[in-house]
């Protein structure tokens, strides 16, 4: 049997928010991103543990 294959196009984006923020970000982008389509993505949460502004040596909130 044939069958085609058509890849679609994907991007990876990679945000980093507080923590109050996350539902917001994440409605944000289902609202913007869904089209109802195969292909529409994932997206995946996870926790960053520390986070340090090399330049500036801020930690944690005050470096996002």
């Amino acid at each position: 049997a044939e069958y085609v294959v058509d890849f679609l196009p994907k991007i990876k984006m990679e945000m980093v928010v507080d923590d109050a923020m996350v539902d917001q970000v994440v409605n944000t982008v289902v609202e913007s991103a869904r089209t109802g389509k195969i292909g529409d993505g994932k997206i995946f949460i996870s926790d960053i543990d520390r986070i340090i502004r090399i330049r500036t040596g801020e930690t944690d909130s005050e470096a996002i």
